[in-house]
C-alpha cells in the first residue's frame, strides 16, 4: 500500500507558476514510474507527466516545454514545476503510479486554479 500526499496548488493568475509536491510513503519500493495526472471540472483524469526510477520523463503535449517532473529520492517526494500556467490547466491535480490499477488509492489531489 503506498499512500499520496500533494500539496502546493493554489489560485494563479495566467503566466504565473506553481510547484506541486507529491510527499509518498509505504511500499515505494514497488513502483517503477510515478506521474502527474489531473482532473479538470466536467472531464476525465489524464496523466501529463511521468517519471521513471531511472529519472526518464515524459510529458503530455499539451504541458510539454511548460511543466517539469522531477523527483527527490531521499525525500520519496515528485515534483511538479508548472510555468506559464493557462486557464486550461485549472483542475485537481494528483500523484500516483504510472499504470493505476483498480484498486489503487488516491491522494486528495491539490487544486490549480489559472484566472485570466
Amino acid at each position: 500500500q503506498v499512500q499520496l500526499v500533494e500539496s502546493g496548488g493554489g489560485l494563479v493568475q495566467a503566466g504565473g507558476s506553481l510547484r506541486l509536491s507529491c510527499a509518498a510513503s509505504g511500499r515505494t519500493f514497488s513502483i517503477n514510474a510515478m506521474g502527474w495526472y489531473r482532473q479538470p471540472p466536467g472531464k476525465q483524469r489524464e496523466l501529463v507527466a511521468a517519471i521513471t526510477r531511472g529519472g526518464s520523463t515524459n510529458y503530455a503535449d499539451s504541458v510539454k516545454g511548460r511543466f517539469t517532473i522531477s523527483r527527490d529520492n531521499a525525500k520519496n517526494t515528485v515534483y511538479l514545476q508548472m510555468n506559464s500556467l493557462k486557464p486550461e490547466d485549472t483542475a485537481v491535480y494528483y500523484c500516483n503510479k504510472v499504470g493505476v490499477l483498480g484498486g489503487d488509492v488516491w491522494g486528495q489531489g491539490t487544486q490549480v486554479t489559472v484566472s485570466s
